[in-house]
């Protein structure tokens, strides 16, 4: 019906099962795992841990101009539109890359890797809430910022925000 073998559909809806982003109710029925405020709140708990430590290695190990063109990038950022908030978030992803890069560490790219598999679908609840963005990138910024000046502190610190 759908065009697609049944292995390769089994195998990923077995890998989303395995990242907790779909429950198997029958043998038949698979839908999408529900996320409640203890979830988020429990997400976002280990995403602060994570990142703080992510920031203290970058600051350390991360390329200074990379980061520096990150928080310039983060400074002329326009969240206007659906194009606006695109542009963020595809800005956010090479955020993401640039730290998992620079730490140097694959287990800590791992875990920040699976935290933010299900952050995707708490940002789509942000996705509409401007202040909220608005914030994030001040908060992304100075943590580029603080990287790219090496200052190790700030940049923990400002994972905090």
């Amino acid at each position: 019906r759908l065009g697609v073998s049944r292995t390769p559909l089994r195998e990923a809806l077995s890998r989303l099962a395995a990242d907790g982003l779909v429950v198997q109710q029958s043998p038949r029925v698979t839908v999408v795992s529900d996320v409640d405020v203890d979830d988020i709140r429990a997400l976002f708990e280990l995403r602060r841990a994570l990142e703080e430590t992510a920031a203290r290695l970058s600051a350390v190990r991360g390329d200074s101009a990379a980061f520096a063109a990150l928080a310039e990038d983060f400074a002329r950022s326009s969240l206007g539109g659906d194009a606006g908030r695109d542009a963020y978030y595809a800005l956010i992803a090479r955020y993401d890359a640039e730290l998992d890069a620079s730490v140097d560490n694959d287990y800590l790219t791992s875990a920040l890797r699976t935290v933010r598999t299900h952050l995707v679908r708490v940002r789509r609840l942000a996705r509409d809430i401007p202040e909220r963005l608005v914030a994030s990138v001040a908060e992304h910024r100075l943590i580029a910022t603080a990287i790219a000046e090496r200052d190790a502190d700030l940049a923990a610190h400002a994972t905090h925000v």
